[in-house]
């Protein structure tokens, strides 16, 4: 391989053509690299607390400034009954009927592997009209789609299951 094939950097250095192009000088957390208009958030369809079941939904280019809490659920129920992934989850898309914020990008996340129960206040109201951005929701948030009757019960009594011997 010739140099002549290879571009300079702009500094006198040549890089190699198969090298990566990283940019390590940009600092830029995840979160904040796409605008709220542009998101990239993923939702935790939870299907049983006690057996964990559940499967992460990804939505890309999600408008958090316009987008409610109602609309996203009617959203994940309309791709849940649309993708072949989510075929076992399919007896459960009438009941799934409240979120709640599992994690923020670059935040602590709970040790309980199914949905964190330490924080009350990340649970979105389903009826209202107020835009996700200004619940909190940002670029690279998870966010779990639950019933919120299964969650009461689980949340009293938060034992997990490997197997129907329990």
């Amino acid at each position: 391989m010739s140099n002549e094939s290879v571009a300079p950097r702009g500094d006198g250095y040549r890089e190699h053509p198969y090298a990566p192009q990283t940019d390590f000088l940009d600092h830029t957390v995840t979160n904040q690299a796409r605008p709220l208009t542009s998101a990239i958030i993923t939702v935790r369809i939870i299907k049983n607390f006690e057996y964990r079941t559940m499967k992460p939904l990804v939505l890309k280019d999600v408008d958090l400034t316009t987008l409610t809490a109602p609309a996203l659920i009617e959203e994940c129920r309309q791709e849940v009954a649309a993708q072949p992934a989510f075929k076992a989850y399919r007896h459960a898309i009438s009941s799934l009927d409240t979120l709640k914020i599992y994690t923020h990008a670059h935040g602590a996340k709970t040790t309980n592997l199914i949905i964190n129960l330490d924080r009350p206040e990340w649970i979105l109201d389903s009826t209202s009209d107020t835009p996700l951005a200004s619940l909190g929701v940002e670029n690279e948030t998870e966010l779990s789609l639950f019933e919120r009757t299964a969650y009461d019960q689980f949340l009293r009594h938060p034992a997990t299951r490997w197997d129907a011997t329990g």
